[in-house]
């Protein structure tokens, strides 16, 4: 047996699961995308109201994390893009100030997960970047620096 094969976490009391990392989320996977599919529908009808502001509120409220929930996740970042998208630029900067500081650092995972996925579904480069350089102005370098050390994808 090769030493290279031998998995010696397999051995070790102290290693760092990486479910320990985190608080789990609590509910189970059908129940997260049931929330998500609810989410969406009630940010479309804020979206259709013209409230962008609590469109983006809704959608960025209790983000799904964990193992097991990928269809949830990919549907919240489908509708807070959606929202992104229908933003104007000039709206932005108001946008962002009322948003609480967990809202602007799961804002930024998400224009992150979005940058990270280009030619995925309507996310526009353009557009996340002009978020995320709004983003930054308003939220400081300790937002990228709080999301980039946070161990809960989104």
């Amino acid at each position: 047996m090769s030493f290279r094969k031998i998995d010696i976490d397999a051995f070790d009391e102290d290693v760092l699961q990486e479910t320990e990392l985190y608080e789990p989320d609590l509910r189970d996977p059908a129940q997260v995308l049931s929330d998500a599919k609810q989410k969406q529908a009630a940010v479309r009808s804020a979206l259709s109201k013209g409230d962008i502001s609590s469109a983006l509120n809704i959608s960025l409220d209790c983000p799904p994390y964990g193992p097991n929930v990928d269809e949830a996740k990919n549907l919240t970042l489908q509708t807070v893009v959606s929202v992104l998208n229908s933003t104007k630029g000039t709206e932005i900067p108001n946008i962002l100030k009322s948003l609480s500081q967990d809202a602007q650092d799961t804002l930024m995972k998400y224009i992150y997960k979005g940058m990270g996925m280009p030619g995925w579904g309507d996310v526009s480069g353009s557009v996340l970047l002009a978020w995320h350089e709004k983003l930054t102005e308003a939220a400081g370098t300790g937002c990228i620096v709080r999301v980039m050390t946070d161990r809960r994808t989104v």
